[in-house]
């Protein structure tokens, strides 16, 4: 007598969740290009920008720096005396006296033909004519500072045997060019944070963008068990490699454009403005600016993703 196969046993549900999609399995669930548009051009030209600002800044702070340390310890004295004669005896007497106070270092008679030669520009010919008295100048310079008590006590000095000196701190003749220098240091660093800011808005509007073009694909990834971490991430990695390709685009041009204007201030020849070229300290800071630059493009996506995740999960 045959017997009859046993019947199959009833199959038990599996209560084993799906398998999450892990990395590049779930960046294939999303549209291939996410961030389209000009957002890497934008990151560029605002990278550039921002490059060109801090090198503008940094120099200026070097010019500023270099100008102050040349003049700081540099003093003027001068002989107004409308008699020649008596114009050059009154010098020779404060030769000897500033020579004789201590902290002094060197002293210098400026002569007639250079201060002839750097009047002649406004006076003209009455620079040479001698109808006009030109004072006797004396460069003082300091084994320290030229504060107000230094120029005090030079003052009190010459009062007795030279009538008629005026004493003046050359770094004084400097203070409104270092005011508007550091104006300008503080309108390079405002630029940098606006800039900042619309990069940080550009890259808000793209993840935004991006995340609304491909919500339906992020809500099936959500059923099938993706955490908003490997959502988060999917964006990011496209983030990152968008931002840092306009970083690095916009590093090049900035730097292009700095170089540029180097050269054209070095074709001045002032010595002046020699002295606020960029040190390496200098090109290591403008080189933080495009890891900077991509850091806040990652920072803002990450930010604007999990709160696109939160209103929607």
């Amino acid at each position: 007598m045959s017997t009859l196969p046993p019947l199959p046993a009833e199959a038990e549900p599996d209560d084993t969740p799906p398998e999450r999609p892990q990395g590049r399995a779930a960046a294939r669930l999303l549209p291939p290009t996410r961030l389209t548009g000009p957002i890497p051009w934008v990151i560029a030209i605002l990278i550039a920008l921002v490059v060109i600002a801090t090198a503008g800044g940094l120099a200026l702070r070097n010019l500023a720096t270099a100008a102050s340390t040349g003049l700081s310890s540099a003093v003027s004295v001068q002989v107004i005396e409308p008699n020649p004669d008596l114009r050059g005896a009154r010098s020779a007497e404060a030769v000897r006296t500033l020579t004789a106070i201590p902290g002094v270092s060197a002293v210098r008679v400026v002569p007639e033909a250079e201060l002839v030669a750097m009047l002649e520009p406004w006076l003209g010919e009455g620079a040479r004519s001698g109808d006009v008295p030109i004072p006797a100048l004396i460069d003082v310079e300091l084994a320290g500072s030229a504060g107000p008590p230094e120029i005090a006590r030079i003052e009190a000095a010459l009062a007795a045997k030279v009538p008629g000196a005026r004493v003046d701190a050359q770094g004084d003749f400097l203070r409104p060019v270092n005011d508007a220098l550091a104006a300008l240091q503080w309108l390079a660093l405002g630029l940098v944070l606006l800039v900042a800011l619309a990069t940080a808005a550009a890259v808000w509007l793209a993840a935004r963008n991006a995340f609304a073009a491909a919500r339906e694909t992020v809500e099936i990834m959500h059923l099938l068990g993706a955490s908003g971490r490997q959502i988060a991430a999917v964006f990011l990695r496209d983030v990152l490699r968008e931002a840092a390709a306009g970083a690095l685009l916009g590093a090049g041009l900035g730097l292009a454009a700095v170089w540029l204007l180097g050269q054209q201030f070095a074709a001045l020849g002032s010595g002046m403005v020699s002295g606020g070229g960029l040190m390496l300290a200098d090109w290591l800071v403008i080189a933080t600016v495009p890891l900077a630059g991509v850091l806040l493009a990652l920072v803002t996506a990450r930010i604007t993703i999990a709160l696109a995740l939160k209103d929607m999960l």
